[in-house]
């Protein structure tokens, strides 16, 4: 007869076998979802865009972000951190990111958004290199799961530029 450790032993080893099947099985479920986010960023105003004393460009923006993340969030969806970044080329670096605000969505009924702001983190490039520089501004998310993998994906959106003085 097995004593009361082995039983023990059997009964959890048995349980945890379960429970990383049941999540595999969750975490796997999360690929057959549709996703389709949608955004659109405006900048409503070039707030301030100067040249810092030290030598670096730096800009303040005003924008309007309107965003419908609502189809990333299934039952295995814990929270979604979002960021919109603005992303562009210097003559150093191919590519240059920016973070200027973020977001963390705790649930569904908050993840089709509108706000119009200024940008939450400072736009500094080191060095002079955005004068009339285009760039895009790009929507970031990570969807973080109860249960698997996190996912990261994102929107590009092309076609803006600094004006060619500071102002």
């Amino acid at each position: 007869m097995h004593s009361f450790g082995y039983r023990a032993n059997a009964l959890l080893t048995f349980s945890v076998t379960a429970l990383a099947f049941i999540c595999a099985i969750a975490s796997f479920s999360d690929k057959f979802s549709n996703q389709n986010p949608s955004a659109e960023i405006q900048i409503l105003n070039i707030n301030r865009f100067k040249k810092q004393s030290y030598g670096n460009d730096e800009v303040s923006l005003t924008l309007d972000i309107s965003a419908d993340l609502q189809s990333l969030f299934t039952w295995n969806t814990k929270q979604v951190f979002a960021f919109v970044a603005a992303e562009y080329e210097t003559p150093k670096n191919s590519l240059n990111q920016v973070s200027l605000w973020d977001v963390i969505i705790p649930d569904k009924e908050h993840a089709k958004f509108r706000i119009q702001t200024s940008n939450k983190y400072r736009f500094i490039d080191q060095g002079h290199n955005l004068r009339g520089k285009e760039f895009n501004l790009t929507l970031h998310w990570h969807v973080m799961p109860k249960t698997g993998k996190m996912l990261a994906d994102k929107i590009i959106m092309p076609g803006y530029s600094l004006p060619d003085a500071y102002k």
